[in-house]
Formats: structure tokens, C-alpha cells, sequence
């Protein structure tokens, strides 16, 4: 990673296994080699319903505690803007991955009691996680997938997934100091108004 600066606030896209967790976390060690007085929160959104889920997760603690050892990490699958507010410090910095969970969990809740959201409530979650950033005292680094760069699925819920996800892309984008897109490893800035 070229890039090691943390900005103010940032999005990292991609698809699965881009590297945008490992470009967090990068930035995540940067902050906290850069003063003893710095914390590093990770907000996890993901939810282990099946057992390959839980075995993913738990990879993922076991990874992310050997490559960024001083990180904390709190699960939050669905009121993230509260997370992100609970935590906000100066010294701290935030990682949320990712939006793409946390969206899943609102609009299709696996719980058969929670009542789903409806995509047309995707504008207001989406300037309410952006106004949650921007409140945010310390940085904060969102991860996010992009999705929307194949044909337009099948099917009337994944479609109206599909767009409820890049309209929550475009606005924490919009909120964003800087957005990166992750591709085969490798940074591409799409953003960037340090």
C-alpha cells in the first residue's frame, strides 16, 4: 500500500477480496504507530447465521489481532450510526466493515422478528451513517462493496438492493475526504481533498 496517510474520513470500495479490509487495517497501523496516545476501533457489522459465516468472522478476529494488535473491536450489525457516535474521540480511529452488512441487516434482517426496512428508507440511512461521519471527532475509515459494476440482476429485491447500496456509496462518498477503490490489491484514488 503506497498510501499510508490517514485522511479524515475515507471510503474504501471494491469487491470481495479487493483488499479493502487489509487497506483499513493498514491505515488503522499507521494511526497508532503515530502516537501512543492513539486508539483504533474496529466496528464490525457482519452477523454469523451458518457456520461458514461464524469460521469467516472468526478468521477475520484472529487476522486482524496479529496485523493490528492494539485495535479494538465492537459489533454493531445494526445501529451503526450509534457505534460510530459511541466511540467518536479525537484520538480514535474509526473502521466500519462494512456498509454492505450493515445495509443487509436493515433491509433483510435474518431475525424473524425484526420488521426489514424498506430500500425506499435507504436515502435516510444513508444521510444519517453520512451525518454520523462527519460528527465523527476522529478519523474514520468506511468499507464498502461495489456491486453495481455487473448486469442488472434478476429479480426485483436484488435490484432494489443493488441500488439502495450504490445510493449509500454516493453518499458516503459525497461526505468522504477521500474514497479509494481497492482492486486486486492495489489503491486507486477516486477522491482525495486532503
Amino acid at each position: 500500500m503506497a498510501e499510508l496517510r490517514v485522511a479524515r474520513s475515507e471510503l474504501i470500495l471494491g469487491g470481495q477480496k479487493s483488499g479493502k479490509t487489509a487497506r483499513a487495517e493498514t491505515l488503522a497501523a499507521a494511526w497508532l504507530a503515530q502516537s501512543p496516545g492513539h486508539r483504533a476501533v474496529y466496528i464490525a457489522t457482519a452477523q454469523a447465521w451458518d457456520d461458514e459465516m461464524r469460521e469467516r468472522i472468526d478468521r477475520h478476529r484472529r487476522q486482524r489481532a496479529i496485523r493490528v494488535p492494539g485495535m479494538a473491536t465492537v459489533e454493531e450489525p445494526v445501529e451503526l450510526a450509534q457505534a460510530i457516535g459511541r466511540h467518536s474521540r479525537a484520538d480514535t480511529l474509526i473502521v466500519v466493515d462494512c456498509l454492505t452488512l450493515w445495509l443487509t441487516a436493515r433491509l433483510m434482517p435474518a431475525v424473524a422478528h425484526a420488521q426489514p426496512a424498506s430500500p425506499a428508507t435507504a436515502p435516510t440511512e444513508g444521510a444519517t451513517i453520512a451525518g454520523a461521519l462527519r460528527a465523527c471527532a476522529g478519523p474514520i475509515v468506511l468499507i464498502s462493496n461495489e456491486i453495481g459494476l455487473g448486469v442488472i440482476p434478476m429479480g426485483q429485491g436484488v435490484r432494489a438492493f443493488v441500488d439502495a447500496l450504490g445510493g449509500l456509496n454516493q453518499q458516503a462518498a459525497a461526505a468522504c475526504s477521500r474514497v479509494t477503490l481497492m482492486s486486486a490489491g492495489l489503491p486507486l484514488a477516486l477522491k482525495d481533498s486532503l
